[in-house]
C-alpha cells in the first residue's frame, strides 16, 4: 500500500490527501560534494506546467505538511516537495553535517538531480529560512520566493551550546512525546479542530525513521538558522509573504520585517489561520500563489 520506507504507521492516517501523498512519495539517490555515499533523497512530484514549484517544509516536519496544498498547486503548475536533508523520510546517512550549508548543498544536488530549471521556491516555517539562504547562494536558480509565516530572522539560538549527552537524548525524546507533539500541533493552528487524528499521525511519522534523534541532535548543535536580516536586501526576486494573523509560533512582527527588508514583494495577511496557512487555509493560500505567479510571470 505505502512504500517500504513509510513507516508502518502509515496505515493509521485517515485523510484523503495525506493517503495519497504518503503513497506517492519517492526516493532518489542524490550525491553530494560532501559525502562518498549517495543520500537517498524522500520527494513527490505532481502536475505539469512551466517553471516548477519547490516547497520546503519546516523544522522536525517532512513533505507531508504540504499534502492539502500540492493538490491545489498542481492544477496548473509542476509542484515537487523534497524532504531537506536530516528530515522527513530523506535517509539519515551517519556522521553527515546536518547544518544549514549542508542542507543548502543537499538541496542543490536534489535540484541538479531531478529538476534542472530555476524554480519557484516555496519555504514554510524553518523551510522559509532555507529558501531564503538557497535564493542568496543560488540567484541563478531561483525565479520567484513564496514565503509562509518563515524563519530566517532570529539570531541562532545558544540552546545547542548546551546540548551534550544525555542532555541532547532527553531533549528529542522529549520533542518525541506525543503530548508534546499534540500540544505544538494545537498552537500552530488557529482552529484547533485541526490537530486531529490525521494530523498527529502526519507529524510524527519520520520519528520512526532511523537515526532521527541524531540528525535532529546534529542539527540543533550546529545552531540551525540564524538572521538573514542584513542579507535579504539582495534579493532581487520579486516575493510573496503570507502571514498567519494568529501566528503563536513565530509571532507576526517578522512579517513587516521581511516587508520592510526585502526589495520587491507583496505582504498578504491571512485572517483567522495561525502558523501554519497551507495546512489551515490551503485554498486561500493556493489562490494566492497562482495569482502571483501569473501577475509575475
Amino acid at each position: 500500500m505505502f512504500p517500504d520506507y513509510i513507516p508502518s504507521d502509515a496505515n493509521k492516517l485517515t485523510e484523503a490527501a495525506s493517503i495519497t501523498l504518503a503513497k506517492q512519495i519517492q526516493l532518489q539517490s542524490i550525491f553530494t560534494s560532501f559525502s562518498s555515499e549517495s543520500i537517498p533523497t524522500a520527494y513527490v512530484q505532481q502536475g505539469k506546467g512551466n517553471a516548477p514549484i519547490l516547497l520546503l517544509h519546516g523544522f522536525d516536519s517532512s513533505l507531508l505538511e504540504f499534502r492539502r496544498l500540492i493538490p491545489l498547486l498542481a492544477k496548473t503548475q509542476e509542484v515537487y516537495a523534497v524532504d531537506l536533508l536530516g528530515f522527513g523520510f530523506s535517509e539519515r546517512i551517519p556522521n553527515l553535517p546536518y547544518g544549514a550549508e549542508a542542507i543548502k548543498t543537499h538541496l542543490y544536488y536534489f535540484w541538479k538531480t531531478v529538476i534542472q530549471q530555476p524554480v519557484i521556491l516555496i519555504g514554510a516555517s524553518m523551510g522559509g529560512a532555507a529558501a531564503i539562504d538557497f535564493t542568496l547562494s543560488y540567484p541563478e536558480l531561483v525565479e520567484k520566493l513564496i514565503l509562509i509565516d518563515s524563519a530566517g530572522l532570529a539570531k541562532q539560538p545558544i540552546i545547542g551550546k548546551f546540548m551534550f549527552s544525555p542532555l541532547d537524548y532527553w531533549a528529542t525524546e522529549f520533542l518525541r512525546n506525543p503530548k508534546v507533539r499534540q500540544n505544538i500541533s494545537k498552537a500552530a493552528y488557529y482552529d484547533k479542530s485541526f490537530a486531529n487524528i490525521d494530523a498527529q499521525i502526519c507529524a510524527a511519522l519520520h520519528l520512526q525513521c532511523p537515526n532521527w534523534n541524531q540528525a535532529l541532535i546534529t542539527f540543533t548543535k550546529s545552531g540551525g538558522y540564524g538572521s538573514f536580516i542584513n542579507k535579504i536586501k539582495d534579493i532581487a526576486q520579486p516575493t510573496l509573504i503570507t502571514w498567519g494573523k494568529q501566528d503563536k509560533i513565530l509571532g507576526i512582527k517578522d512579517a513587516t520585517k521581511f516587508a520592510k527588508n526585502l526589495p520587491n514583494n507583496k505582504l498578504v495577511w491571512i485572517d483567522q489561520c495561525g502558523h501554519v496557512p497551507h495546512l489551515e487555509k490551503p485554498e486561500f493560500v493556493a489562490t494566492e500563489i497562482i495569482e502571483f505567479i501569473e501577475i509575475n510571470s
